[in-house]
């Protein structure tokens, strides 16, 4: 198959899961390539996404391999076979390949889950307030590419509404309160949260300050269930850019940390009051 010079993020994660399946059997790429009748080198350039791999590939990869994990397969295999360009990929060469990264994670999620500490989420941000959040990047960013930033951000919400992908949010209260744009903005973005937690595929608990504990770590991560558990990813925004995570004791790490935000979170009712007495708060600042 031709070779790839810029491999998707699920191109490069088929490509890490075949790499760990030869792990757990022990082998390694030589005698992998020798018992599937290629050579090292294409071997590793599987396991880099350097190459793509044919449905037949993975399951003669896997039978080498002794896997018995028929659900992981098939899901690999569909993986294999995938076609076609996503949306997001009219924005290659206009923005970071982080942002087209989390909307192709998106796209493929069955579940997802964010734990949002500093701001909205942003598959729950209006427009005003995401490019309020953009504006306040250090260096600045010029005008344009706040708008382009914005709108894509916006699109991002509508194919996961669109697709009507369950989704649970998770939201502390100081981000709650912080005031990108000021109260307005604020305000109307938490009228927005509101509207937004009452369709049926969405939730949204609230942390107050004045729980006793605080899950997990202080950054807003995403956490995207694939077709399999194997297959979950984990997405965090850090000072550095965004990084992904899909090693199984990550995941499992995760799992335990919204596990501690489902049991201390409040109802998604009582939720929606406390965002509506902040709202109320905020009238005073702006009227």
């Amino acid at each position: 198959m031709p070779g790839r010079s810029n491999p998707t993020l699920r191109q490069r994660r088929l490509g890490a899961e075949l790499r760990k399946m030869r792990e757990q059997a022990g082998l390694g790429g030589t005698e992998l390539g020798r018992l599937l009748g290629a050579s090292p080198s294409v071997v590793t350039q599987m396991e880099s996404a350097k190459i793509g791999v044919s449905a037949e590939r993975v399951r003669s990869f896997a039978a080498v391999c002794k896997c018995t994990n028929q659900a992981l397969v098939d899901a690999l295999v569909e993986m294999a076979i995938e076609r076609g360009k996503g949306w997001w990929e009219e924005y290659q060469g206009v923005l970071p390949t982080d942002f087209l990264e989390i909307a192709e994670m998106e796209a493929h999620a069955h579940k997802l889950y964010t734990w949002a500490t500093t701001y909205i989420p942003g598959l729950q941000q209006t427009g005003t307030y995401a490019s309020a959040v953009f504006s306040r990047i250090s260096p600045p960013l010029p005008r344009h590419d706040i708008d382009v930033r914005t709108a894509f951000r916006v699109q991002r919400q509508r194919v996961v509404r669109g697709r009507r992908t369950p989704y649970v949010s998770f939201i502390h209260e100081a981000a709650l309160r912080m005031q990108f744009g000021g109260p307005r903005v604020l305000a109307d973005q938490l009228a927005a949260l509101i509207e937004a937690s009452e369709q049926p595929s969405m939730s949204v608990r609230v942390v107050p300050f004045d729980m006793d504990t605080f899950p997990g770590a202080g950054e807003n991560i995403m956490y995207a269930e694939g077709q399999v558990p194997e297959l979950d990813t984990l997405q965090m925004d850090s000072a550095q850019g965004v990084l992904f995570f899909h090693s199984q004791a990550d995941l499992a790490n995760q799992r335990a940390t919204f596990a501690g935000l489902d049991s201390t979170a409040l109802s998604e009712d009582a939720s929606r009051d406390f965002i509506r007495n902040i709202a109320s708060e905020l009238k005073g600042k702006y009227e």
